[in-house]
């Protein structure tokens, strides 16, 4: 008999619950990705455990007993109440993408258009983190990332946006006193601003190896847009991208302090796990990204070919 501290076991209740609603143990094994033989099995442990029929067997069909019927009705009203919250919650889940990436792609070049893809799909809400760390997609606090890097991470599907590439970029006011950039134990009165590891691939590009002297920086800051701040207030040349910073240059606020482009050989991806391609807020957004990069990507091309980058 059932008592307090001994409840059916939830597969012998998923059984008889396909059974009886199917009034088939064959059709029962299909739903259930099983064989009848098991159905039966669990259906019969059920009926033990009670103390009671539920089916009446025949040759080609089971029929519920009096006491059958008075289980079905609840197990399949309870199977039924919990398909639903299943799918509200697949529903939810689908509504909302939780997406991270680096401070300065979020913050200067992705968060400026997420507006249009609002436009696109109003269904979907997206919450942005923005971190220096890469972020574990395993984890599920988020769905996507936009990293940069190779392109090589186990479990995780990368999608190519574009490549990371720097030049010096400064106010136009400190044009002429940055004429003398390209020597970097130079003796310029414009400070340097951003890493200083861009800075030395930078020069190595024009066939300087010799680092730039530490005083010849100004202001340490924690991330690319915020030297790039510094630089669009007057406050030194920063080494930032063309790219990420495009429409600074094209609204007069930013120009190239020299026409030299340098990269570092890695690349911004859309990554997200394998196991979640059949998501459609991720096809969306991705199909969205994808087309933001080509455009971005196609107003770059002069850097990027200066750069010697492949232009996709």
């Amino acid at each position: 008999m059932v008592g307090e501290h001994r409840f059916p076991s939830l597969a012998a209740i998923r059984a008889f619950e396909a059974a009886a609603r199917s009034g088939s143990f064959a059709r029962a094994a299909e739903e259930l990705d099983t064989t009848a033989a098991s159905v039966s099995y669990h259906v019969r442990r059920l009926e033990q455990q009670i103390g009671a029929p539920l089916f009446l067997r025949g040759a080609n069909r089971v029929q519920l007993t009096e006491s059958g019927e008075i289980v079905a009705q609840e197990a399949i009203r309870a199977f039924a109440a919990l398909r639903a919250s299943f799918i509200r919650a697949a529903a939810v889940n689908e509504s909302r993408l939780s997406l991270t990436t680096l401070p300065t792609l979020g913050a200067s070049w992705l968060t400026p258009k997420l507006g249009g893809f609002r436009q696109r799909h109003p269904d979907i809400a997206i919450e942005l983190d923005l971190s220096a760390t890469a972020e574990d997609l395993a984890g599920g606090r988020f769905d996507a990332a936009i990293r940069n890097g190779h392109g090589q991470w186990p479990g995780l599907r990368a999608v190519e946006l574009f490549p990371s590439i720097f030049m010096p970029l400064c106010a136009p006011a400190l044009k002429a006193a940055a004429a003398d950039l390209a020597r970097p134990g130079g003796a310029s009165p414009v400070p340097l601003l951003g890493r200083p590891d861009w800075w030395a691939l930078w020069f190595r590009g024009l066939g300087d190896d010799t680092p730039a002297p530490p005083e010849r920086f100004a202001t340490q800051l924690s991330a690319e847009h915020l030297d790039i701040a510094a630089a669009i207030a007057g406050q030194g040349i920063a080494i930032g991208s063309p790219l990420l910073f495009h429409d600074e240059i094209a609204a007069g606020r930013l120009v190239p302090a020299h026409p030299h482009v340098a990269g570092d050989g890695r690349t911004f991806w859309f990554t997200y796990p394998v196991a979640r391609h059949a998501s459609r807020k991720i096809a969306c957004f991705g199909d969205w990204l994808e087309g933001e990069a080509a455009r971005a990507r196609d107003a770059a091309r002069g850097w990027l070919r200066a750069a010697r980058v492949p232009v996709i």
